[in-house]
């Protein structure tokens, strides 16, 4: 996309930066603003911008931008079978391949909103990042660049500040990028007054998101055969928004009827979302995938499985929430039905992207309290243990590090290659040492009496005994 297409003028004007262009972005947040967009409040369009080289969008561009988003499953009892056609997404820059065309959307005066999904790997501080980079290595660092860039443009002025609005899964994401973002600009001894305006100038708001986004379905392939970019996701979604500021005039995607909520508190959303509904997928998928299934609806129609998973979602994690306990029960129930889904071939393979990162942030947080009551989760320890098993390299294939699965099949390890590399171990010395790294983990792993020691014992099983094997002699002792 050229700088002609960008500021190009439609019928709605470009007021959404959107730095990712994956499946979870179209399916929630340019869904929404589709929705929004047709119901009258508001009125903007969004422009994607690539967050890694390479030509993953270009179907996407080739169609305009369109794209279809099929919302399948139960829903307050109901069966949900929704299709709708997104047409709110301009087009798509490529910073890596198209620089200029970076800039001119940053100097787009009706631009207002930034929207980034990263992952949680993205939001990270690089101190070897570079400003002179084009783009830089790190999404902190993109954003401080580009933020730039509207600034150099506007001349500093106030009003042109954006409103910041990551998804990536991490506690306080807003708050955090904001830390990063500003860490850089000062190492990188940018100008003060665009130091003051980075800060101030800009509103960034700390987001909780959920929603399941499924892979393609062979089922709706022949249906969609024209489209190549269609998202299958479930009906539930909720996006619960944490401003520094108060911005629900300027985003009220909730008048819509949207599930967007506003708070001044995200914490109560947040802990029951990512302990049981995330802490279960990150903790279920390692194990289900050696296992030999592929999608999370089958992984929870096998029965040693559905044990194992109950044992977690019930037992171990739901405990821990800060809510009452039927309340805590209730939602797991929910969070059950939600991955019985039938319609969605959520693959496991994509939630094995970053899976260190994710089980750090996910199911760490309920380990560290249960080993400081005295307890010892092992259905979590077990996934720390699966996981380890998961990201054991068995070669590369095109620069992708690969594992192998028991029945031999091999499948890419979807971590940065430094984090595989970092958590290689094959006898129980080089365990404790990945488990001491607190680079890995946020903290040393070792510091809990035992905990070394069990993870070490699950892996063993795993790997000599199989996964099955060794999930028997968990859950039946």
């Amino acid at each position: 996309m050229d700088r002609a297409e960008v500021t190009a003028a439609g019928a709605r004007p470009v007021r959404v930066a959107q730095f990712g262009t994956g499946n979870f972005l179209r399916a929630f947040v340019d869904h929404m603003i589709d929705i929004a967009n047709e119901k009258g409040c508001f009125d903007g369009d969004v422009v994607m911008v690539k967050q890694v080289p390479g030509r993953g969008a270009d179907r996407l561009a080739a169609q305009g931008g369109k794209y279809h988003v099929i919302l399948q499953g139960k829903m307050d009892g109901a069966v949900i079978n929704d299709v709708r056609t997104v047409t709110a997404v301009r087009g798509i820059v490529n910073p890596y391949t198209d620089y200029e065309a970076y800039e001119a959307l940053a100097a787009l005066p009706s631009l207002r909103f930034l929207v980034s999904n990263t992952t949680e790997a993205g939001i990270v501080y690089d101190d070897t990042d570079s400003f002179a980079a084009r783009p830089a290595a790190s999404y902190p660092g993109r954003l401080v660049q580009f933020l730039h860039m509207r600034y150099t443009a506007f001349g500093g002025d106030r009003d042109r500040g954006l409103i910041i609005l990551p998804v990536e899964l991490i506690e306080d994401n807003g708050k955090k990028l904001k830390e990063y973002a500003l860490r850089l600009a000062e190492k990188w001894g940018l100008e003060a007054d665009f130091i003051a305006w980075l800060r101030e100038a800009n509103t960034f708001c700390s987001t909780l998101v959920d929603r399941i986004v499924s892979g393609r379905s062979p089922q709706l392939e022949e249906r969609f055969a024209d489209d190549g970019m269609y998202a299958v996701a479930e009906p539930f979604g909720l996006w619960v928004i944490e401003p520094e500021r108060d911005i629900s005039q300027e985003f009220p995607l909730d008048l819509a009827g949207l599930p967007v909520v506003f708070t001044d508190d995200q914490r109560p959303y947040r802990e029951r979302k990512v302990r049981i509904l995330n802490g279960t997928h990150t903790a279920m998928a390692l194990i289900s995938y050696l296992c030999g299934k592929d999608i999370v609806a089958d992984a929870m129609a096998d029965a040693q499985l559905r044990a194992y998973i109950d044992r977690v979602a019930y037992t171990e994690l739901a405990p821990h929430v800060p809510l009452p306990a039927a309340e805590a029960r209730s939602f797991a129930d929910s969070v059950m039905e939600r991955f019985e889904n039938p319609f969605l071939n959520h693959k496991l393979l994509d939630i094995s992207l970053n899976s260190v990162s994710k089980w750090a942030a996910r199911d760490l947080p309920t380990v560290r309290e249960s080993c400081r009551c005295g307890e010892r989760p092992e259905g979590l320890l077990f996934s720390l243990a699966a996981l380890l098993a998961f990201d054991t390299m068995d070669g590369e294939e095109d620069g992708q590090y690969m594992g192998r699965r028991p029945d031999g099949g091999r499948y890419p390890i979807r971590e940065d290659r430094r984090v595989v590399e970092a958590v290689q171990a094959s006898t129980k010395e080089q365990t404790a040492a990945v488990l001491a790294d607190s680079a890995l983990w946020g903290e040393d792993l070792t510091a809990y009496p035992g905990l070394a020691d069990t993870v070490w014992a699950h892996l063993r099983a795993i790997r000599s005994e199989g996964p099955r094997a060794a999930l028997d002699k968990l859950l039946n002792g």
